[in-house]
C-alpha cells in the first residue's frame, strides 16, 4: 500500500507536465478516467509484478482492495458499482485511490495537459456515506443502544435506503453490534452508487483514514 501510495504521488507529478494529442479537444470525463488510469497501471507494470484487475473483479487492486478513481476538479464524482444498500453505512468494501485533475487545452500544440491537483486515499472504512454515518452516530450516542432500532429504522427509511422492511430491520441490529466508522464520502442513491469526493478533497490529511499523498 505505501509502494502504491508513493508511485502515485510520483505518477501525478510526472503527469501533470505531460502534453497529451489524443486529449485535446475531449470533454469526455470517461475517456479522461480510463486514459489515466491505463497510464498508471502500464507505469506500474514496467517497475512492478502484480495482480492487476480488471472489469469481471470490479477493481483495479484486488489484492490490495483499492480502486482507482478520477475525477475533474470542476464536478469532483464518479459512479461505483452497486452491490448492496449495506455499502452506503460499512462502505464500499474496498479502499480508494483518487486522482483529482484540472484539464487544460493548448491550441498552440494541440494537446492536453492534465494537471493532477489531489491524490487522495481513502480507507476502505471511510468509504461511506457521511450524512448516513454521521447520522447513525448521533442516534447511537444519544440512544445507549436502547430503543436504537427504531429509530435507526426511521432514520434510515427517511433518507431513502434502498432496501425492504426486512432489510433495514437487520442492518439496524447490525449496526448495534458493530457501529460503522464515520464515511467522508457523499454517495447518491442509483443504479450505480454515485459517489461525490468534495469533502474528502477537504479533509485529506486532517481526519484518520483520508491521506493526502498528494
Amino acid at each position: 500500500m505505501d509502494i502504491l501510495r508513493k508511485e502515485a504521488q510520483r505518477f501525478a507529478v510526472e503527469e501533470s507536465a505531460y502534453p497529451e494529442p489524443s486529449l485535446y479537444g475531449t470533454t469526455d470525463g470517461k475517456a479522461v478516467g480510463t486514459y489515466l488510469e491505463h497510464k498508471f497501471q502500464a507505469h506500474l507494470s514496467l517497475l512492478y509484478n502484480y495482480n492487476a484487475g480488471n472489469s469481471a473483479k470490479g477493481i483495479d487492486f484486488p489484492t490490495l482492495g483499492v480502486d482507482i478513481k478520477v475525477t475533474s476538479i470542476e464536478q469532483p464524482q464518479s459512479s461505483s458499482p452497486f452491490k448492496a444498500a449495506r455499502q452506503k453505512i460499512f462502505g464500499l468494501g474496498y479502499g480508494l485511490l483518487v486522482f483529482v485533475y484540472r484539464k487544460r487545452d493548448n491550441p498552440a500544440t494541440k494537446t492536453a495537459t492534465l494537471n493532477i491537483l489531489h491524490v487522495i486515499f481513502v480507507e476502505k472504512e471511510q468509504a461511506a456515506d457521511f450524512q448516513m454515518t454521521s447520522g447513525i452516530a448521533e442516534i447511537l450516542a444519544q440512544k445507549n443502544n436502547r430503543g436504537a432500532v427504531d429509530d435507526l429504522v426511521a432514520f434510515m427509511q427517511d433518507k431513502n435506503l434502498p432496501v425492504d422492511d426486512i432489510e433495514v430491520r437487520k442492518i439496524a441490529k447490525d449496526i448495534l453490534k458493530r457501529p460503522p466508522a464515520l464515511g467522508y464520502l457523499t454517495i447518491s442513491n442509483a443504479l450505480q452508487w454515485r459517489l461525490q469526493y468534495t469533502r474528502v478533497i477537504a479533509e485529506a490529511g486532517k481526519v484518520a483514514g483520508i491521506i493526502r499523498v498528494k
